[in-house]
């Protein structure tokens, strides 16, 4: 599996159909859920001020994380930033589940 942090920036245009604004919404809340319990949207954080969040997803390839990405409901109003994660040998959590002292 393969870690990787993802900014997500919405901008939903302002003359979108209301109702049609609420439908997105309610579809990219479900399939985030959808993702979580299946273990693939490990984590999602609100960006303070903005439309935004950060999510770190744990999927099994670039692949996909793409094909996630793409069929998000709101992915037509998003400008997506991915960075690919590895693990910091200063990470304690690392260490200690390896049993090994970070010097």
């Amino acid at each position: 599996m393969m870690l990787y942090a993802v900014r997500m920036d919405v901008a939903i245009p302002h003359d979108l159909d209301p109702g049609h604004r609420q439908e997105l919404i309610s579809a990219e809340k479900a399939l985030c859920h959808e993702l979580q319990r299946a273990g693939e949207w490990v984590h999602i954080w609100r960006v303070a001020g903005a439309y935004s969040n950060i999510s770190i997803f744990d999927v099994a390839d670039n692949e996909r994380l793409h094909e996630i990405l793409w069929s998000l409901p709101l992915f037509p109003y998003m400008r997506v930033q991915v960075d690919p994660l590895a693990t910091h040998p200063s990470d304690l959590a690392v260490a200690d589940a390896a049993g090994t002292d970070p010097k």
